[in-house]
């Protein structure tokens, strides 16, 4: 596995749109989906990444602690399914059943929405506040397969916590860290690549 940190994108970024198929409902969501909700939590991740399944029942978690509280979450995964066949949308169907997640699990087929985030690792994090402007991205807390530290999203969820209060949140940030997004041959972005 390579371990891939995230871009980073600059604080204040605007939430690119985005119009993708829900796994489980088959539903077009988009980011007008989430209007009148206090902040916007983007995640791109895979169902096969150990770096996810690392992380996979926080992520969770996070939906059933914040949901109720006004934070919308839209999980991404931008996989090419010709050379990640566990990664197609079925299998991101039954992640999201088996873990019993209560946000949409997007599949992005032309990656065009990966791209627009930066988005560069599974998992990787893009906060938005209600403005829909980023106020953070990176990661979800110290812990990685096999360094013995705990999952608990604490990172994460101090700016998750922040955002729904309304509260400036510290620009000093750590990037995730996970696999790399697996582009579809030829097509890998300019930020991939550097």
């Amino acid at each position: 596995m390579v371990r891939t940190p995230s871009t980073m994108l600059d604080l204040g970024t605007p939430a690119p749109p985005f119009a993708l198929p829900d796994t489980v409902s088959g539903d077009t969501i988009t980011l007008d989906h989430f209007s009148g909700k206090k902040a916007l939590l983007v995640i791109f991740l895979c169902a096969h990444c150990p770096f996810v399944k690392h992380v996979q029942e926080e992520l969770a978690k996070l939906g059933q602690d914040y949901v109720e509280q006004g934070l919308g979450i839209v999980a991404i995964s931008a996989n090419d399914i010709s050379t990640h066949p566990a990664d197609a949308p079925d299998h991101l169907k039954q992640m999201a059943l088996d873990l019993g997640f209560n946000f949409p699990v997007c599949y992005d087929e032309t990656q065009a929405v990966a791209k627009a985030y930066t988005a560069a690792c599974t998992p990787d994090f893009f906060l938005f506040d209600g403005d829909r402007q980023l106020v953070y991205r990176g990661q979800l807390d110290d812990s990685r397969p096999g360094n013995d530290k705990p999952v608990n999203g604490k990172d994460l969820r101090a700016a998750i916590e922040q955002a729904l209060a309304g509260q400036p949140i510290s620009p000093e940030q750590k990037p995730s860290i996970g696999c790399n997004i697996k582009w579809t041959p030829g097509q890998e972005p300019e930020y991939f690549k550097n």
